[in-house]
């Protein structure tokens, strides 16, 4: 089980690499065998939510349509600027031309003047009727410089570039100081028009201002979004936690003998966190993603459609990198989460089994397994983060291709009066973040595949069977006295593999029932089916004369006292370990029954004593210690029949001696089964049953078999012959 746990550590921990562009795009996906389905659960699972998933869309659609927005209300600022600069710079060029032509017009007037007023040059100074009127109203024009109305000097801007085009060549307006195209003329009148000549510092002014509530809305929103969408995703998984506990309570248990105990603390922990994370972060950022997408297009379509289409134009280049790359470092992904589960399970073993490694002098032969896994994962993991890693430089160049067709395409336009600076730099950057959204979208793809897989698994213990319910007529035993009896008992695990054929065993109250027999033969799984740990599949088994399966399980099993051959200690101190076994129990019940149990001396030895606290595997005492404590737990509960699995086959000769007189004091006056690998320890069980492959084959008193000269006799002697007879218990 060790290594079972550090594997899905391993794959937590690579759930969580994987280089390139959007954190990780060709990362191992564990899929689910049927998605929609497992979606469709799970979204059952948020229904309860709903008014909160409500909440979080509309914050999310309002918190990215601002953070949209932004861009295209900067660009109205940025061609505010400009057309004040143009308008600026037009009045200028225009107030200096204006000047200019009418010093030179008056020049020419008063030469004409002079030249009339000789005959013989009469008809050389006559100028044309259309000439003349077109210079007699631009003479008529008022000065730009003594004008303050926006409008009036837009109009007299205008009414000079249309007089210009009728004077003569060296007395156009602005010959040498204007060089505009029709588009251009046409924006700087109106720039003329809107703005005066002058920045409208105050418009701007609003702008910022706009925009910064904008940003602060947008981030109160966000942080609203998140809260609830917080509040959802734990409640959602604390739901799915405390059903999934609920269900293990009641599951038989067949199914934790079949299932490893790292892959149910997988599914319970690290499964259930990755449904959560993805619920609190991803659900949101699949939102807004595809909000900032539609967004973003339908922005840059009211700016121009045709720039849009260069856009739109880079996505099937994008697709088709992400996919090739996505395919391409899979495999190597893959590999990586192999040899990394690999080198995780090896150093483990390693480390735990350190002292048998140097005492067998295998240090070197470690150390050579090390080299070449983690060589093989260096491989893997180079390869998939290179591979990978392309993903960005690859979208940063195809994003460039775009930049560089919306620069020149722009800038073309914004000579010809087009398009506004401020229109293009909003352009360029929704075209640039354009890119983001759609790579979040992918890796969210990934992620919630993932996510799919583990809400399936979890489930997977969901629709597991339960263990058949109680009787509604159960009864309770109020007095029990310990009478057992088996009636044509049946039992197997597997439908086709017998186990117990016809089984049939009287017994009477306060009798010691020992149990021996080889590997397989049956003895625990005999306590299993009397604790009614697993359901008979024929016969009867009555406590007292009344059936087990009429009986409350809960009811059945506080008859029951168990002390085990592995002991179980959990973290915490000898005291509680002691009460767990009674609910209520006060000191002077624990102190009572570790004397009973010949524990009390060791404690009180203990720095703390009773409230010594164990550690996780219980290392601060020694393993007899730990048996005490468990007679002790056992003597605790008075148990009105006891189960001992064989209490004394891990300690040394002067600790056996203790705990056989603590399991005496605990035998006292109760029906007892004792799973036995010596023998010797049975001698005086008023019977012994001797299994062997489900079935009792012999049963009698220590005496009376021995005189049998049978199985047993045979397996009794072989404990001091040396031969080579499997004992051992299932």
């Amino acid at each position: 089980m060790s290594v079972q746990n550090s594997n899905q550590r391993g794959q937590k921990g690579r759930g969580q690499m994987g280089g390139g562009f959007g954190g990780g795009f060709g990362g191992p996906v564990q899929k689910a065998k049927d998605f929609k389905g497992t979606l469709k659960r799970l979204i059952r699972y948020l229904k309860p939510h709903r008014v909160n998933l409500i909440i979080v869309v509309i914050f999310a659609i309002a918190s990215t349509v601002f953070t949209i927005a932004a861009p295209k209300i900067t660009s109205k600022a940025m061609n505010k600027l400009q057309d004040g600069y143009m308008a600026k710079m037009m009045l200028e060029k225009m107030s200096e031309a204006q000047t200019k032509v009418v010093d030179q017009i008056n020049q020419q007037m008063g030469q004409m003047q002079q030249v009339q007023k000789t005959p013989s040059s009469l008809q050389q100074t006559t100028v044309d009727p259309g000439t003349a009127k077109a210079i007699q109203e631009f003479m008529q024009l008022p000065m730009l410089n003594t004008v303050k109305d926006a409008r009036q000097k837009a109009d007299i801007v205008q009414k000079m570039l249309d007089l210009g085009q009728k004077m003569p060549a060296k007395a156009q307006v602005g010959e040498q100081n204007v060089k505009l195209t029709p588009e251009q003329i046409n924006g700087a009148v109106r720039a003329i028009r809107e703005t005066n000549g002058e920045y409208d510092f105050q418009y701007i002014g609003r702008i910022a201002l706009i925009l910064l509530g904008m940003y602060i809305i947008s981030a109160c929103f966000s942080l609203i979004m998140g809260l609830v969408m917080s509040g959802v995703a734990q409640k959602t998984v604390r739901d799915l936690r405390r059903e999934v506990d609920q269900r293990l309570v009641r599951l038989p248990l067949k199914y934790f003998d079949n299932h490893p105990h790292g892959d149910i603390l997988s599914r319970v922990t690290n499964d259930l966190d990755t449904v959560a994370t993805t619920l609190q972060q991803s659900l949101t950022q699949i939102i807004t993603s595809v909000i900032t997408i539609i967004g973003y297009i339908v922005m840059m379509l009211t700016i121009s459609p045709i720039l849009t289409l260069i856009v739109v134009a880079t996505l099937p280049l994008y697709i088709a990198s992400t996919t090739i790359i996505a395919k391409r470092s899979q495999k190597y992904f893959a590999a990586q989460q192999k040899e990394l589960g690999a080198l995780s399970g090896h150093v483990e073993e390693m480390y735990t089994g350190h002292k048998i490694v140097k005492a067998f002098g295998h240090e070197k032969d470690s150390i050579e397994r090390f080299e070449e896994i983690n060589k093989n994962l260096y491989g893997a993991g180079w390869r998939a983060q290179f591979i990978s890693g392309m993903m960005f430089p690859l979208m940063n160049f195809i994003s460039n291709l775009g930049y560089v067709g919306i620069s020149i395409v722009g800038g073309l336009w914004i000579t010809k009066n087009l398009l506004g600076l401020g229109d293009i730099l909003a352009f360029i950057q929704y075209s640039r973040s354009f890119t983001m959204p759609i790579a979040q979208t992918a890796q969210i793809a990934n992620v919630i595949q993932s996510t799919i897989a583990c809400a399936e698994r979890v489930f997977e213990i969901l629709d597991e069977s339960e263990e058949i319910p109680d009787n509604p007529n159960a009864s309770v035993i109020e007095f029990p006295k310990g009478e057992v009896r088996f009636n044509h008992v049946d039992f197997r695990y597997k439908e086709e593999v017998p186990l117990i054929e016809d089984m049939n065993l009287d017994v009477k109250p306060g009798h010691t029932i020992a149990i021996v027999g080889p590997t397989g033969a049956g003895k625990t799984t005999l306590v299993n089916l009397l604790m009614r740990f697993y359901e008979i599949n024929a016969g009867k088994i009555s406590i007292d004369g009344v059936d087990i399966k009429d009986i409350k399980r809960n009811e059945l099993r506080k008859m029951f006292g168990m002390v085990l051959q592995d002991t179980w200690l959990f973290n915490g101190t000898i005291k509680d370990n002691i009460a767990y076994a009674k609910q209520g129990a006060i000191m002077e019940d624990v102190v009572r029954a570790a004397k009973a149990a010949h524990a009390d001396h060791f404690i009180r030895t203990l720095p703390d004593g009773y409230n010594t606290v164990l550690n996780e595997e219980a290392t601060n005492i020694s393993q007899g210690q730990k048996q005490l404590l468990t007679i002790a737990r056992a003597i605790l509960a008075d148990p009105t029949i006891l189960i001992l699995d064989e209490a004394t086959s891990s300690v040394d000769t002067r600790t056996e001696v203790l705990i056989q007189k603590a399991m005496a004091n605990l035998m006292k006056g109760r029906t007892s089964f004792v799973i036995a690998h010596r023998l010797s320890t049975i001698r005086d069980a008023e019977l012994i049953l001797v299994m062997n492959k489900g079935k009792i084959i012999e049963m009698g008193n220590h005496k009376d078999l021995l005189a049998q000269s049978g199985f047993y006799a045979e397996l009794y002697n072989s404990q001091f012959t040396g031969q080579n007879i499997e004992t051992e218990v299932i």
